[in-house]
């Protein structure tokens, strides 16, 4: 008991004083738990979030499109598998995480439940969901787990890359017809909300967001965050003609900041259960490529065992 104590002394003054914690280093078990629990739901969401923009690649308006939006799904299935590797740095399975996820046990970002339902969804999507996701995100450059601070350094580039895409496709069918600043204006309506709600519950409704930045997981919390989001995407909607769906939208010239309507948190509440308009058919989607995959994965594991068994075959000839 006296030795666990003086090895949580120094964990905390570890992470005071700002050092990165590795996968052999010792770590509370509520620390690693909180982890695995945040670093799989980041991966969740990557895999999943490939299925509302997956579902245009082959009804993008151009060739050059397609490549683009085709380009950007590969990326975020390359997310995915960077933070399953850093969770399995934690004494996971990956096919534990996996199996939570298919059986609805475990959580993603609830802004994947909503429908694509235009090409401009791909613009909103890029400029605020992704958005939403660098002003989440850079602050975990920082996180106070090694193997997921470093796993962030190149998820938050494409990301990057991603949301000026995202903005760039709004651009231009705002500066195109008239229909098609309607349907731009029509994705920003339907979006808007859902990407304020990716920040999580405001602060004081927050499970795990307090002790997250005790431990330096989170640099801010999520009400920072969301109104960062929001003064950051005032100016960029204003720049493309378009007007937030939010009468209650304002600059406060007391706080420098601007203020905006309440969150509608039962409809978030309600995504988060399984009941918004498309996690039925996210989850089936994503549970039917697992199990088309398997000959793939059982394909790769005869392959990797024939190559450790010549390896072995080779140190003992040796």
């Amino acid at each position: 008991m006296v030795q666990e104590m003086d090895l949580l002394k120094r964990f905390d003054a570890y992470i005071d004083s700002d050092q990165k914690i590795e996968a052999k280093d010792w770590m509370p078990d509520a620390y690693r738990k909180t982890l695995i629990r945040q670093i799989s739901q980041h991966a969740h969401s990557e895999i999943i979030g490939m299925l509302p923009e997956g579902n245009w690649i082959t009804r993008a308006p151009s060739l050059q499109r397609k490549a683009i939006l085709l380009a950007k799904v590969q990326d975020e299935a390359g997310h995915g598998l960077y933070l399953y590797s850093a969770a399995e740095t934690l004494g996971v399975n990956r096919e534990e995480l996996l199996d939570a996820l298919h059986k609805g046990k475990a959580k993603y970002s609830s802004i994947f439940n909503y429908p694509t339902l235009t090409w401009a969804d791909m613009g909103a999507i890029g400029w605020l969901v992704d958005g939403a996701a660098i002003m989440n995100q850079v602050p975990l450059c920082k996180c106070s787990y090694g193997p997921y601070a470093r796993a962030m350094v190149r998820v938050c580039k494409e990301e990057s890359f991603h949301q000026r895409q995202g903005f760039q496709i709004m651009l231009n069918l705002c500066n195109g017809t008239k229909e098609q600043k309607e349907m731009a204006q029509d994705a920003l309506n339907r979006w808007w909300w859902p990407s304020l709600m990716m920040f999580g519950p405001n602060d004081e409704s927050s499970m795990h967001s307090a002790q997250s930045m005790k431990w330096k997981i989170k640099r801010f919390s999520n009400d920072e965050l969301r109104q960062r989001f929001v003064d950051m995407s005032v100016p960029q909607a204003e720049l493309l003609g378009l007007t937030i769906p939010d009468e209650q939208l304002k600059w406060n010239e007391a706080t420098g900041h601007y203020d905006f309507g309440p969150i509608d948190w039962s409809e978030f509440e309600a995504v988060v259960s399984g009941n918004g308009p498309c996690n039925r058919e996210r989850l089936a989607t994503r549970v039917k490529a697992h199990e088309n995959g398997e000959w793939v994965r059982a394909a790769a594991a005869a392959h990797a065992a024939k190559v450790a068994k010549r390896k072995s075959l080779k140190t003992d000839a040796a």
